[in-house]
């Protein structure tokens, strides 16, 4: 996802999520998907409404390159493949609605699935590949299932064009070191969290060049990384040669944290000026899953804004 900050975006950051949001850990946010929302969006019209809502949330924060997530699945009155279709002609009228925002699909696979669900997953991002679907993802609780399972559906995934992006490294557990080093020979083009990594499994991202997707206010709220905001390992990674870095967010309804919100507590936490966080989001943009036609939109619209926002003292 890549942010474009407006005219009106204030010299100084806005304040950092709600205190009052209590902790969640890995074992206590999963649930809130499994046992809560997937059973209140059932029907066509839930479906379209809530994704709806999202698209809106990130175009009134600026947002104008999005990579949208979706786990398919199946409900009383839709099959998955439906299902997809519903989200993908949603985001297709809302991208026809408004100049600003661009919204593509990723498919998630959700590690607590079975291999049967993988390959039906793929099946269907490959169905869907020339109306907006641009990659698939490893998802859910990482204490859950062996990666092993699914090597050969992101294998087939990236052989039929498709990009791939894991949650890597997101808690610690027995195993973890042999399922990154699994995880990174599937030659993912992005990996998400990033937190307890050994320094051999950094040293082989640093090799393969892989974009990072962090999140500094999901890893804090929810204790997965140390430290606080000044101790993430944003700090480690930004400004590298090897790997670009995209802040993004991990499930804004929970942790109440917008993308703005994410550059602000990286502008706030690691002192960066606004000449920055123009490189900061050039390096998203050449993250992107969505080709070079958008890429270089993103970097058109960074481009003008730096003109137009950033002292000349800065540049």
């Amino acid at each position: 996802m890549n942010k474009d900050y407006n005219r009106s975006t204030p010299p100084l950051p806005p304040p950092n999520p709600p205190s009052y949001l209590p902790m969640l850990k890995p074992p206590s946010f999963f649930p809130i998907f499994t046992t809560n929302l997937y059973h209140l969006l059932t029907t066509p019209s839930d479906i379209k409404s809530s994704t709806l809502s999202v698209l809106n949330s990130f175009a009134t924060d600026n947002v104008t390159h999005l990579e949208l997530r979706t786990t398919p699945r199946s409900t009383a009155g839709l099959t998955k493949s439906a299902y997809v279709s519903l989200i993908l002609s949603t985001i297709a009228q809302h991208n026809a609605s408004q100049p600003r925002l661009r919204t593509y699909l990723i498919l998630s696979i959700d590690r607590r699935g079975t291999v049967v669900d993988a390959e039906d997953t793929v099946d269907l991002a490959l169905q869907f590949k020339d109306q907006g679907i641009v990659g698939v993802d490893l998802c859910g609780d990482p204490t859950r299932g062996d990666v092993r399972d699914f090597r050969p559906a992101f294998v087939r995934a990236k052989r039929e064009g498709l990009k791939i992006t894991v949650h890597f490294g997101e808690v610690r557990r027995e195993g973890l070191e042999e399922e990154l080093m699994e995880i990174l020979s599937w030659g993912p083009e992005r990996l998400g969290h990033v937190i307890c990594l050994s320094e051999g499994v950094k040293e082989e991202v640093r090799r393969r060049g892989c974009g990072l997707e962090l999140c500094l206010s999901c890893n804090v709220l929810a204790e997965m990384s140390e430290g606080g905001y000044k101790g993430h390992h944003f700090g480690g990674w930004w400004g590298g040669r090897e790997n670009g870095v995209a802040l993004s967010t991990d499930d804004v309804g929970i942790f109440e944290s917008e993308l703005s919100n994410e550059y602000a507590l990286a502008m706030e936490h690691f002192y960066l000026g606004r000449r920055d966080v123009v490189a900061l989001s050039r390096q998203a943009a050449g993250m992107t899953f969505a080709g070079e036609e958008a890429k270089q939109r993103i970097l058109r619209l960074l481009d003008d804004f730096e003109k137009q926002h950033v002292p000349e003292e800065e540049t």
